[in-house]
């Protein structure tokens, strides 16, 4: 049986997954790993789903090649685990998603959704934004005086 490699600080080389992408990974976070057999079997047990073995192969190479999946020969199979922990996964696609956010560069746009937040959304807003000024004064900090 072949080791996985060793990454301690993964990152995937494309962020953006499609529906079956992300859920092919949720299947695999949930079960620590899983043949494409598996991954198939747990798929189509909503009985409204059509899919095909060489579809699932597909997904998970494509996945391989993005860097969220890594695979390993075991026997005539290969096992398929992802790369990086679920939580992981979610910070990155979240710093993805704000800095398309803030790439936005309109101070308007983002006071447009201030309406649509409720408190809890609101404190966390807050509670962001006290940090990055935090992260901010530690970096100014750490910067030599000139």
């Amino acid at each position: 049986m072949g080791l996985f490699p060793v990454n301690r600080d993964p990152s995937p080389k494309r962020l953006s997954l499609g529906p079956l992408e992300a859920e092919i990974l949720e299947i695999l976070w949930d079960c620590d790993g899983a043949t494409a057999r598996q991954i198939l079997d747990h798929i189509l047990e909503d009985p409204d789903r059509e899919l095909t073995q060489p579809s699932v192969m597909t997904v998970l190479n494509r996945l391989v090649e993005k860097g969220w999946l890594l695979r390993e020969k075991r026997g005539r199979h290969y096992w398929w685990r992802p790369a990086l922990s679920r939580d992981r996964a979610r910070a990155l696609q979240a710093c993805e998603h704000l800095d398309r956010f803030l790439a936005l560069g309109n101070a308007d746009a983002v006071a447009a959704c201030v309406d649509r937040f409720d408190a809890a959304s609101l404190d966390k807003i807050e509670a962001l934004a006290a940090k990055l000024r935090e992260a901010r004064q530690r970096r100014e900090g750490d910067r030599p005086n000139t």
